[in-house]
C-alpha cells in the first residue's frame, strides 16, 4: 500500500513539473518570439534557429536555455553583421555601451555616461571635458585671456601692519560657444609679497603708548618709594 502512494505521489509532482515546462513554452513560443515571425526555422523550445533574408538572428541564453528571435534591427547593447548564411547580432562588449560599431568600439553610450575614442567613462579623462549634450568627451582647447593686475599685497584684509602678505591675480577663458565657456574653468594664481608693517599715524601712536607705559612705571616707582618711606 505504500508503495502505491509513494507511486501517486511521485506521479503528481512529475505531472505538474511538466505542466509547468509546457505553459513556460507556450509563454516564450508567443510573448517572446511573436510565434516565430520571421524565422525560416524555429523550434517551440528555443526560437528563431534562421531567419529570413535581411532580417538578424539574435540569440540570448537563460540559464542553460539558448532563445532566439529574427529582428529587422539590432537591439540596444548589439550591433548587426551580416554574412553569406546568416545575419548576426553581437552583444557589445561593454555594459556601458548603447550602441557600438564593432565588438569594442562604442559610438553611443547609456546614460550616464560620455563616450571618449570608443570607451564609456563615468567621469572624462584629464585634458578632455564633457559636453552634455552630446555625451561626448572633447579635448579641452580653452584659448586663455591675459593676465589682470595683481591685487593690493594683503593679509586678512589689512594692506598694512603685517610683515608678509599675498597678491592675487586672475585671467578668464576666451571661447565662441556659451557651452565651451562654461567648461572652461577662470584661472586665478597667488604669489606671497611683503607688505608695510607700519599704517599711517601708527608711528606717533605708538610713540604715545611708549610715553604712557614710561609716565605708568614712574607713578608706581613713586608709590614704592613713599611705602618704604613710611
Amino acid at each position: 500500500m505504500q508503495w502505491i502512494v509513494l507511486f501517486l505521489l511521485l506521479w503528481f509532482i512529475n505531472s505538474m513539473e511538466m505542466l509547468t515546462q509546457d505553459r513556460r513554452k507556450i509563454q516564450v513560443s508567443t510573448t517572446l518570439f511573436e510565434n516565430c515571425t520571421g524565422c525560416i526555422m524555429c523550434s517551440e523550445d528555443n526560437g528563431c534557429t534562421s531567419c529570413q533574408q535581411k532580417l538578424f538572428l539574435l540569440l540570448w541564453r537563460d540559464g542553460i536555455r539558448q532563445y532566439g528571435a529574427c529582428l529587422h534591427a539590432c537591439p540596444s547593447g548589439y550591433f548587426g553583421v551580416r554574412g553569406q548564411e546568416v545575419n548576426r547580432c553581437i552583444k557589445c562588449r561593454s555594459p556601458n555601451c548603447e550602441i557600438c560599431f564593432s565588438k569594442d568600439f562604442c559610438i553611443k553610450c547609456k546614460k550616464p555616461f560620455f563616450l571618449h575614442k570608443g570607451k564609456c567613462f563615468s567621469t572624462c579623462p584629464l585634458d578632455t571635458m564633457a559636453q552634455p549634450s552630446t555625451q561626448e568627451c572633447k579635448p579641452e582647447k580653452c584659448e586663455m585671456g591675459p593676465w589682470g593686475n595683481w591685487s593690493p599685497c594683503a593679509n586678512q584684509g589689512q594692506t598694512c601692519g603685517w610683515r608678509w602678505g599675498s597678491a592675487t591675480r586672475s585671467r578668464e577663458a576666451i571661447k565662441t560657444s556659451k557651452e565651451e565657456t562654461e567648461a572652461c574653468p577662470v584661472l586665478t594664481e597667488s604669489r606671497k609679497c611683503r607688505m608695510k608693517k607700519r599704517c599711517p599715524g601708527e608711528k606717533k601712536g605708538k610713540r604715545n603708548q611708549r610715553k604712557e607705559k614710561r609716565e605708568r612705571k614712574q607713578r608706581r616707582r613713586k608709590k614704592l618709594d613713599v611705602l618704604l618711606a613710611t
